[in-house]
């Protein structure tokens, strides 16, 4: 959004997230994803992946009175102290790693702290929950690429990922893993959510898995609606998302789940959580179905900061 010329300092009534809606959502902190489409070749998704860099650096400095980069909890508290919002970088679709020579050392030296390894199609580093099983999981590549993340420190993020995928990394990471936006198979069957299995295997890994606001993550009803009448799909309540959270949490318990909304991703959101400003109304919710204050901050930021405190 920012490389196609959005200006995130502007309030813009027809989007998702600008930074006065954080600000007044009283948002803390949040990722932004450097979004690498899978039709791009490895050496296209390296270059890109810099474009998109200086498109969000751009933004960072345009507006310093409100946001600012952080790493890690340190610099997250720093910005908070100073009355800054906080902004995370993250990489959407691992392919980009394989486009240039020393590319995840040169990430991670310009802020970037998690890599999803793959997004609608299979990779050079594994298959994608959408792709056409090329590798049956993690490539040789990929199984040398989430070493070479645990080596340097970045959190490995297997959403996108197939349920094999999630296996290998869970085999083959000696580090906590982050399943960083989607929601639980069990109530609702998309291929991008996860299985109680997975769910609980990330727990245990010491990991965390972050539910999804996007429709189509929350209910069978609107993803079998018909698509030539899409005004008249039945579109979920952010209850339905608060009933993900708490599936989640009898999975993976207290310390394993958090909060992944792919703003800004998704075309249209659970209803009254239109924009990033609206997530307050998540937590009264959550709140209103007896989820206590200590659980409700573990899964807005605490899980997700000690997980990124674990890559370390």
């Amino acid at each position: 959004m920012m490389y196609r010329g959005r200006d995130f300092g502007k309030d813009n009534p027809r989007v998702q997230v600008d930074f006065p809606k954080m600000q007044r959502g009283g948002i803390t902190a949040s990722f932004f994803a450097l979004y690498i489409p899978a039709s791009l070749n490895e050496a296209d998704a390296a270059d890109y992946a810099l474009v998109l860099l200086d498109s969000l650096k751009r933004q960072v400095e345009a507006n310093e009175s409100r946001v600012a980069f952080a790493f890690d909890e340190n610099s997250l508290r720093h910005n908070a102290s100073n009355g800054l919002v906080s902004v995370f970088i993250g990489l959407e679709n691992g392919s980009a790693l394989l486009g240039r020579k020393g590319m995840l050392e040169r990430l991670y030296k310009e802020g970037v702290r998690y890599v999803t390894l793959c997004h609608s199609a299979d990779n050079g580093l594994c298959d994608s929950c959408t792709g056409v099983g090329t590798w049956g999981g993690l490539s040789p590549r990929g199984k040398e690429m989430v070493r070479e993340m645990n080596s340097v420190g970045m959190l490995v993020d297997v959403a996108h990922t197939s349920n094999a995928t999630v296996r290998d990394v869970l085999d083959c990471s000696s580090k906590p893993v982050a399943y960083t936006h989607g929601c639980c198979s069990s109530l609702c069957s998309h291929k991008r959510n996860l299985p109680d299995e997975l769910l609980a295997g990330i727990a245990a890994n010491g990991g965390v898995s972050c539910m999804s606001i996007f429709p189509c993550f929350l209910s069978d009803r609107y993803s079998d609606f018909d698509d030539d009448n899409p005004d008249g799909r039945p579109m979920p309540e952010l209850s339905k998302v608060s009933e993900h959270i708490l599936h989640a949490l009898s999975v993976a318990g207290e310390d394993g789940v958090g909060l992944g909304t792919d703003y800004d991703g998704i075309n249209h959101t659970a209803k009254g959580l239109e924009s990033i400003e609206k997530l307050p109304c998540l937590f009264e919710n959550l709140k209103s179905r007896g989820v206590s204050s200590e659980i409700m901050a573990k899964v807005a930021y605490i899980n997700l900061l000690r997980v990124l405190s674990a890559q370390r």
